[in-house]
């Protein structure tokens, strides 16, 4: 059994310590959080659990085998790489880093320590996304064309990120664990309704030089939560609504075979509507599974599904999204 030190007992904290208490192969020895009231609410929850207002008492704890964070973006980097540095495997919230820069030395840092660094995309987890995943890799709905987000909600604002930093983590850790094609470039616009300069409204498009589309729709402002996921195929459509409760994937027998008829200089659009069909998929909830996809990384060297590779790929696509920002929707390239 190994042992794990959590930092960060506020929104997220409560669920990671939940499921590693839950876990049999990790033991929770200490939780970290700067709040006395945070840290008081965890002794009542959990007794044997040892609170600690410093977050140097578990990253500088011999007896500790792996540390979990879950802290503002901002702080990722120093308590990671001091982790690291201590010999401890790390299992960061999501988005992994603030920059791709300070992302690549942690995944240096880790390999030169065979260390296990991992990100918590924990929709990776899902039976819904797992489900997506397979039905692609069968073929199932030929061809990927697009993949169309609609994420939002009314609130929470984000005090240091913009909404994409916020949400769209979420979205574009699937598009990267369904699709093997890495993306070209990007465009993003948004607004912000606040003084803090962050958005709280924005569109993000990513583009594939195969002609595949991704589009992301992200906002704290809405009247009504929305978290739905469009996957179109040449051959079928999948419909993926996390807030159903039993129902969350749909799959539609539905497309349409495009001609040209070349005296009359018009397309020809042959439109087919079959059946929908909905797949079963497991319950098991998805953060007790990522955790014990980090306990087999950690035990047996097992790669990971939310590996720090994902990790990346989210910090590049959000680094250059900041960028295209900034400059009213200009096509940023993706290196």
């Amino acid at each position: 059994m190994k042992k794990v030190g959590i930092i960060g007992f506020g929104y997220w904290g409560p669920n990671l310590v939940r499921n590693f208490v839950g876990n049999k192969n990790f033991q929770v020895t200490k939780v970290a959080d700067s709040r006395q009231e945070r840290l008081d609410l965890l002794k009542k929850q959990y007794p044997s659990v040892t609170p600690v207002l410093d977050t140097a008492d578990i990253l500088n704890d011999p007896d500790i085998d792996a540390v979990a964070i879950a802290t503002p973006v901002f702080t990722h980097y120093e308590l990671a790489k001091k982790a690291l540095l201590n010999g401890k495997h790390v299992l960061l919230e999501k988005p992994m880093t603030a920059t791709s820069s300070e992302a690549e030395e942690l995944i240096s840092l880790a390999e030169q320590k065979g260390l296990v660094l991992m990100v918590d995309h924990t929709f990776l987890y899902t039976g819904s996304v797992q489900k997506i995943k397979a039905m692609i890799g069968e073929n199932v709905i030929g061809k990927v064309k697009y993949l169309d987000s609609t994420r939002i909600n009314l609130g929470l604002f984000q005090p240091d990120i913009n909404v994409l930093w916020d949400l769209a983590p979420h979205d574009i850790s699937i598009l990267s664990y369904i699709l093997e094609e890495k993306p070209y470039s990007l465009n993003a616009t948004g607004v912000s309704h606040t003084r803090n300069g962050l958005e709280n409204i924005a569109y993000l498009t990513v583009n594939f030089e195969s002609g595949f589309i991704a589009h992301f729709n992200c906002s704290w402002t809405s009247p009504v939560k929305v978290r739905l996921m469009l996957i179109g195929g040449d051959k079928k459509m999948i419909v993926f609504n996390d807030l159903e409760p039993t129902e969350k994937i749909k799959v539609y027998d539905t497309g349409y075979d495009v001609k040209t008829d070349e005296e009359k200089r018009k397309l020809l659009v042959d439109y087919r509507t079959g059946d929908i069909f909905i797949p079963k998929v497991p319950g098991t909830e998805a953060l007790a599974l990522m955790v014990e996809d980090f306990a087999q990384a950690v035990l047996v060297n097992r790669k990971p599904i939310a590996d720090y590779k994902s990790g990346l790929y989210v910090i590049k696509i959000l680094e250059a999204s900041a960028q295209s920002l900034k400059n009213n929707g200009a096509e940023v390239i993706i290196k």
